[in-house]
């Protein structure tokens, strides 16, 4: 049962106890010690998972925080625009060159070809391979000190977009060592990883040696706190300067002077397995399809900041909604009887953002109400991400930004719902998925390759491998009075950059 509006915000126990590595942090972070009333503190969700690799979800946090770059960035409508690459041409349909500007990496070496050779050679040998290869493979070689070459294996109009990836991040020789990969002090971007605390905390500097223009903070102070309220307290209490994510419950707590909502293309989901257990069977996911009450969700849990399910991709993808057709093929949803003699369904979680432990309680009392009996496992997302991945729980919910990897819901198709997919949670192996995934992914043209992606998002919900449940608004958190420069972006890539200050 979730708690109380009133009770959820009070907390001060538990609360205080979270925000004590806050208070440890701006104490004691090395060169970022207190007493530079300049420095950036910064609160992030979701604590390193894989030891700030680039290879998993910690780069996204690396790209966040503005230490990584790729060769390309993205601009606010996703389209690729310079980054260490200064241009780009396409050859032919799988060959492009791509041009490097002058530049060093953190540590004093040269960006030269080699070194992006190094990077996208080391990212194609990743496992789990990154997600963003997950629907191609590429080869860079050097053809000049500040050329490089691409070949993919098949025809790739989204190249320069996806190597905008915070997983196809350039590092320099210095990261590379004993088989593991070290970003700090090894990328490009305008801060520099300086130390790392486990998952409690972490220092950036000013990159003094910065290609673009230098950052206008010296540093920032990072913690890690994955409950939401303590990020909220934090923010309110004048502890830390900026929270990622504020809590629905929070926001009109907090007052619109420090709450910043903006849509998203995120779309949380009830990932169903579709290779074991009860959901297996295609009548039962129809049933759970059926149990589900979007509004219910939106209404009871965020509060009206969100938007009822449409489709895999909401309203952050604006284009989506024209093009939607109606799924095809779905299975006939099983009685609630046949429900009623099955056997007990693990549906797991994370707390890293803090509506999906009451989406799931919701969630759980929807499908009782449907006849299955649920067990909750509900957990911080590093302890549930590897057996998520392994199909060791019948149904999971995530919140999943559909554009992450390319800027296009592409890659999103290909990784999380085709037979090969790298994010596959769902188990999802259908030949009908897979041939209209990469009939889209043959596709040159925009308008095309968008219409073969709605027919496959049409196909993946044939399948009722994975159910809609909300599309979400983004919450960040800062005081704008005080702070300046926050990026809101829709795509999650970037929140602090160069020009975040404090006024």
């Amino acid at each position: 049962m979730p708690l109380p509006r009133n009770r959820r915000a009070t907390l001060p126990v538990i609360a205080a106890a979270l925000l004590l590595p806050l208070a440890a942090c701006s104490s004691s972070s090395g060169s970022g010690a207190s007493g530079d009333a300049q420095r950036l503190r910064v609160v992030m969700a979701f604590p390193p998972a894989q030891a700030m690799s680039p290879y998993g979800d910690d780069a996204v946090t690396l790209s966040r925080l503005a230490v990584i770059e790729g060769l390309t960035t993205l601009d606010k409508n996703g389209a690729a625009q310079p980054a260490i690459a200064t241009s780009w041409k396409r050859n032919n349909p799988t060959t492009w060159t791509f041009t490097l500007r002058d530049a060093v990496f953190q540590d004093g070496a040269k960006v030269d070809a080699d070194a992006v050779v190094r990077s996208l050679s080391a990212a194609g040998k990743a496992s789990p391979l990154p997600r963003v290869l997950s629907d191609t493979s590429l080869v860079a070689t050097a053809t000049a000190p500040d050329t490089v070459r691409i070949v993919t294996e098949d025809a790739d109009p989204l190249l320069p977009q996806r190597l905008a990836n915070p997983s196809l991040t350039i590092l320099s020789a210095g990261a590379y060592k004993n088989g593991k990969v070290n970003p700090a002090g090894h990328a490009t971007g305008p801060f520099t990883l300086t130390e790392v605390k486990g998952a409690v905390a972490a220092t950036l500097e000013r990159n003094a040696d910065y290609w673009g223009d230098k950052a206008e903070s010296p540093g920032v102070d990072v913690t890690f706190v994955a409950d939401g309220t303590a990020r909220a307290n934090a923010l309110r209490t004048k502890s830390v300067d900026v929270a990622e994510y504020v809590p629905i419950s929070q926001a009109a707590l907090l007052g619109d002077a420090y709450v910043h909502e903006f849509p998203s293309a995120r779309t949380n989901g009830l990932s169903l397995n579709t290779e074991h257990g009860v959901f297996a069977d295609p009548a039962m996911r129809a049933a759970a399809r059926e149990a589900i009450d979007s509004k219910a969700l939106v209404d009871g849990v965020y509060e009206g900041r969100a938007d009822t399910a449409q489709g895999l991709l909401g309203p952050g993808v604006p284009w989506a909604a024209e093009q939607r057709t109606a799924p095809t093929d779905r299975a006939k949803a099983a009685g609630r009887d046949e429900v009623a003699g099955t056997q007990e369904i693990v549906l797991a979680t994370y707390t890293n953002r803090p509506e999906l432990p009451e989406v799931a309680t919701l969630v759980q009392q929807q499908l009782e109400k449907r006849g299955f009996t649920v067990k909750q496992v509900v957990r911080d997302y590093a302890q549930l991400e590897a057996d998520a991945l392994a199909g060791k729980y019948d149904a999971f919910i995530q919140a999943r930004n559909t554009l992450l990897d390319t800027a296009d819901p592409l890659s999103y198709l290909a990784s999380d719902f085709t037979c090969d997919g790298s994010f596959n949670i769902s188990q999802l192996c259908d030949e009908r998925v897979d041939a209209a995934v990469g009939k889209a992914a043959a596709q040159t043209g925009t308008d095309a390759r968008h219409r073969a992606e709605m027919t496959a998002e049409a196909a993946v919900l044939g399948s009722d491998a994975l159910v809609p449940l909300v599309h979400e608004r983004f919450v960040q958190g800062y005081d704008d009075a005080r702070v300046e420069g926050v990026a809101l972006d829709p795509m999650e890539r970037t929140l602090i950059t160069a020009d975040t200050r404090l006024g």
